[in-house]
């Protein structure tokens, strides 16, 4: 089977400022974010463990997200900002009730 080179091209975000309000949300959507994984891995049968242990379906980020490594928070923060970026970029507008 000729599998085709995977080139990823995320839209450049580089330009787009975030409104303080949506900066204030990004760490809501970051920590639902880690939420869903946890909750994703748990349901696949991962525990918690000191160290990752795929044979063993262990991970040490089966945690709250305040208890996570600033870099595993960054993960999630990247992802959360990305995303409101990439809304902005595109012309959506968020706005709270």
């Amino acid at each position: 089977m000729n599998k085709k080179k995977y080139i990823p091209q995320p839209i450049d975000t580089t330009g787009v400022e975030l409104p303080a309000e949506l900066l204030d949300l990004s760490e809501t959507i970051a920590r639902n974010v880690h939420d869903i994984w946890a909750q994703s891995r748990i349901n696949e049968g991962w525990t918690y463990g000191e160290k990752r242990n795929d044979e063993k379906r262990q991970t040490p980020c089966l945690v709250d997200y305040d208890d996570l490594s600033e870099e595993e928070k960054a993960y999630d923060m990247n992802t959360s900002l990305e995303s409101l970026r990439l809304i902005v970029k595109l012309g959506f507008k968020i706005t709270k009730d």
